[in-house]
């Protein structure tokens, strides 16, 4: 007879399948974290700019920023461990409006999270932020539900970072615009890169969180000041 999958190893699956699902109201369809500034530019204009912008942006800056938050919030043992990855995070991110779409998009992953997988970790953190000693990550809260329903720490990170991709090809879909099609092709491209994104930050240390692209957080900043936008970062 076949393996039968576990009750845990299915449930934290499903959890994960939700967690990462695009319709997910976290407010990421929002933000295009830089992506608009290319677009103004016209550097990103088709598909295969598209790709090549987006496998950049997983490697250069999304595998040191939220991917390896994920795995140290995922690490943490207690909540004043939870509460350095998160102030961190938010410290790391230059453009202001970066910093304000962490904080959003983090207290809508932490909602949906408390109230569908509610654990005594996720509610610690939400406390910590109505305290204002943490300010709240959607990458913190991510890990921690996806902790609290068994998800082994590369499954969470993998989980992350391919419905990060996901929503970012999502707004290039209507941003540039490439059809939905075009679109199913990019996230099929970006498989490999996220195994290999996955791979790098598992070797991470601490002090590699921030490491960023100069020329997309210059990017990110100047969409502050675009003279019209589709997105709010």
């Amino acid at each position: 007879m076949p393996n039968t999958p576990t009750n845990a190893a299915v449930g934290h699956l499903l959890t994960l399948l939700q967690l990462t699902d695009s319709a997910l109201p976290t407010g990421a369809f929002s933000h295009s974290l830089g992506l608009e500034s290319y677009l103004s530019t016209r550097q990103v204009h088709d598909e295969a700019t598209f790709t090549i912008w987006l496998e950049k942006f997983l490697s250069q800056s999304l595998v040191y920023s939220d991917g390896l938050v994920v795995r140290l919030a995922w690490e943490a043992e207690d909540a004043a461990a939870i509460a350095r990855v998160d102030q961190l995070v938010h410290a790391a991110a230059v453009p202001r409006e970066i910093r304000e779409a962490g904080i959003k998009m983090g207290a809508r992953m932490l909602h949906v999270a408390t109230s569908v997988f509610p654990t005594k970790e996720l509610s610690s953190y939400q406390e910590q932020i109505l305290a204002a000693e943490c300010y709240g990550h959607p990458g913190v809260a991510f890990a921690l539900g996806a902790k609290g329903a068994g998800a082994p720490c590369p499954d969470a990170i993998a989980g992350y970072l391919f419905s990060t991709i996901t929503s970012m090809t999502q707004n290039a879909i209507r941003g540039i615009p490439i059809g939905q099609d075009a679109g199913q092709r990019v996230l099929r491209a970006m498989h490999q890169p996220v195994i290999d994104a996955v791979a790098v930050i598992m070797g991470l240390e601490e002090y590699d969180l921030g490491a960023a692209a100069p020329g997309l957080e210059i990017a990110q900043m100047r969409h502050e000041h675009l003279r019209a936008r589709m997105f709010m970062s």
